[in-house]
């Protein structure tokens, strides 16, 4: 699974750090977040998820699929038919 945190939506609200300390970390100077791995370890894909949908910006991206086109992520908030 991967995940990266669009800067432009990310607004620094910090949800996603104190759902998931170990996947996010927070820019020093305006509390924006990046994905520390860009392949999340399997324990921590539950937190990720849930820090994901969590986000009120919607900033946080996961692809589910290593091997799926990162062009095409999918928001975690939208469900799939």
């Amino acid at each position: 699974m991967k995940v990266w945190v669009d800067p432009e939506r990310c607004q620094g609200h910090t949800l996603c750090s104190m759902i998931a300390p170990d996947a996010f970390e927070l820019d020093d100077i305006d509390g924006h977040s990046s994905a520390v791995f860009d392949e999340v370890p399997p324990e921590l894909e539950d937190k990720v998820r849930e820090a994901a949908q969590s986000c009120p910006e919607c900033a946080i991206f996961i692809d589910a699929d290593s091997s799926g086109d990162p062009a095409k992520p999918e928001k975690s908030r939208e469900t799939t038919s």
